[in-house]
């Protein structure tokens, strides 16, 4: 029998202005690279380490595979410009993620999509089934908040942060998904497997047959395996360095 080892992924940290910027430049062209941007919309912020009140997020009017560290935007939750920018920020990215990252002391990172697949489950009035593997990773970790119109009304913010409350995943109804996680590896990990829950689910769906969902206590055990049940704070990171690695060999220059 084969011997099974389990080496423990190291933490890459994000300590200073300099790794948010590469990390969440990564964020950026993985998005895109894996086909969950939507042309210059939508975005990822992080909050910028040993500043209270400031955090990056794309600039307005690049596509995210054009996103590099030093073209990320520095704002301050007041909608403050901080530092020199060719490009404005994005009012809607501003009015979410300046509620979610306020809202939630304990993440660092969110993420927000408006993929084909993630749409459509925003519209579904019974949101995310637990009925494949991906899906039971977020068994009773998804919020829901009900579309008020593009986000540029202040007004939301209140209720975005109520709505995330403590889960790390949630569905905009008739918009998107939204992920929040304590790095910029853990929201990039929580969207892309939320986001293949989704296009599962909408492919089985579509199929018009007839499905089978877990019993109830397999969907509870399954959900306790993952690591962002046991131990949230290295979700995404035993996957990260080969992210990396990827952007390093299919995108050369990104990290500049």
């Amino acid at each position: 029998m084969a011997q099974m080892t389990d080496a423990r992924p190291q933490v890459m940290p994000v300590a200073t202005e300099a790794d948010a910027r590469l990390h969440l430049a990564a964020v950026y062209r993985l998005l895109a690279h894996y086909g969950m941007d939507d042309t210059i919309f939508t975005h990822a912020s992080v909050r910028v380490p040993g500043e209270s009140d400031t955090f990056l997020i794309n600039p307005y009017g690049l596509l995210f595979s054009e996103i590099t560290p030093s073209s990320l935007v520095k704002m301050s939750y007041k909608g403050e410009l901080r530092g020199p920018s060719n490009y404005p920020a994005n009012a809607a990215g501003y009015v979410i993620h300046s509620a979610v990252l306020q809202a939630r002391p304990d993440i660092t990172c969110a993420v927000h999509t408006h993929t084909r697949a993630g749409v459509a489950l925003s519209c579904l009035e019974e949101g995310l089934l637990p009925l494949n593997q991906f899906a039971l990773e977020f068994h009773g970790k998804v919020a829901y908040h009900d579309y008020e119109g593009v986000a540029l009304d202040m007004d939301e913010q209140e209720r975005l942060g109520r709505d995330l409350a403590d889960k790390p995943v949630m569905v905009l109804r008739n918009h998107g998904l939204l992920t929040v996680g304590q790095s910029p590896a853990a929201a990039f990990y929580l969207m892309y497997y939320v986001e293949q829950a989704a296009r599962v689910q909408m492919d089985v769906l579509a199929s018009g047959r007839p499905f089978r969902l877990p019993p109830p206590e397999v969907r509870d055990h399954t959900a306790g395996q993952f690591t962002t049940t046991t131990n949230p704070a290295m979700t995404g990171q035993r996957m990260w360095p080969a992210m990396l690695r990827l952007l390093d060999e299919k995108q050369p220059g990104w990290r500049n």
